[in-house]
């Protein structure tokens, strides 16, 4: 059954505090599932703070009766991490991750996710280097693997990127860290899909991408957008006109190719302007609806 919610990252610095973003949600978005985001609470933060604002989470979201599904890391979140040059780093990376996890078992959340990691230009540039780092990015997700499956996590989710520097621009690129992850894990790791992603030049039609990778996304998020462009618009009337994502094309193109249990999250960018930061909620609202035509759940 297909699940409609939204990603958290609209909250960022503008409703932060559980009970907002949850009142949000429920009351004007009307929806039952969210996907947290890291930058909502940053394992890097005191943990005494963190414990109590899990405790709040928890209450705000039981108040509203909202599901928190997935976990995902976000914009401030977006570093080179598990692919880091320094090994130190990656290792502090990793930790970190583990405690994400921890906080996303609390809540119940099923599935768990970023991007893959990030090459340095430096590491990218010298063949050696990148396969190496790429290598330990791999170790890294195995590892968290098997962690997600001693805290009850059903999968791993990662998403394609911008450029290659950033990891799966390209299908066949995504396929094979796919594998590479797979052939030792502990919960499978599968892609988070982005309508909005589709990065390579020989590949920008993204629905090039959905035919061939729907199957492996349990999670996929939602943006308006052209051709050539990820915009993160929402869909309102004015962003439909000209934007390529159709419910009537994209749904049926997701059951087709044999994907009939995934979560549809929002995943809706406004930039810091006056005139688009008070219409993310109705932006938000009216995205919902649309999607309603489609998604019932």
């Amino acid at each position: 059954m297909f699940k409609l919610g939204t990603n958290l990252g609209f909250a960022i610095n503008r409703y932060i505090e559980p009970e907002v973003w949850a009142k949000i949600c429920d009351e004007d978005m009307d929806i039952r599932y969210v996907q947290f985001v890291a930058d909502l609470l940053n394992c890097f933060l005191p943990e005494d703070y963190i414990k109590s604002q899990v405790a709040r989470i928890k209450e705000a979201t039981k108040n509203h009766n909202l599901q928190i599904a997935s976990l995902f890391t976000s914009a401030y979140t977006r570093v080179n991490h598990l692919m880091h040059p320094d090994e130190e780093a990656r290792k502090i990376w990793l930790d970190w991750f583990f405690r994400y996890m921890e906080i996303g078992a609390e809540f119940g959340a099923k599935s768990f996710g970023s991007h893959f990691g990030i090459l340095t230009f430096d590491v990218y540039n010298d063949p050696k280097k990148r396969e190496y780092i790429i290598e330990e990015g791999v170790k890294n997700w195995q590892r968290m693997s098997k962690r997600a499956k001693e805290l009850g996590y059903e999968c791993l989710i990662f998403e394609p990127m911008s450029v290659p520097r950033e990891m799966a621009t390209t299908v066949e690129d995504t396929k094979e860290l796919l594998e590479r992850v797979n052939a030792d894990c502990g919960v499978p790791l599968k892609v988070c899909l982005d309508v909005g992603h589709a990065p390579d030049p020989s590949q920008r039609d993204p629905y090039y991408w959905v035919e061939r990778l729907a199957a492996e996304s349990p999670v996929i998020h939602l943006q308006q957008t052209v051709l050539h462009k990820s915009n993160h618009a929402p869909f309102t009337p004015e962003a439909n006109k000209d934007g390529i994502i159709k419910g009537e094309k994209l749904i049926p193109m997701v059951e087709a190719a044999g994907n009939h249990d995934a979560y549809f999250f929002l995943e809706i960018g406004h930039r810091e302007h006056h005139d688009t930061d008070y219409r993310v909620i109705p932006d938000l609202a009216e995205s919902v609806r649309y999607w309603r035509q489609w998604i019932k759940e």
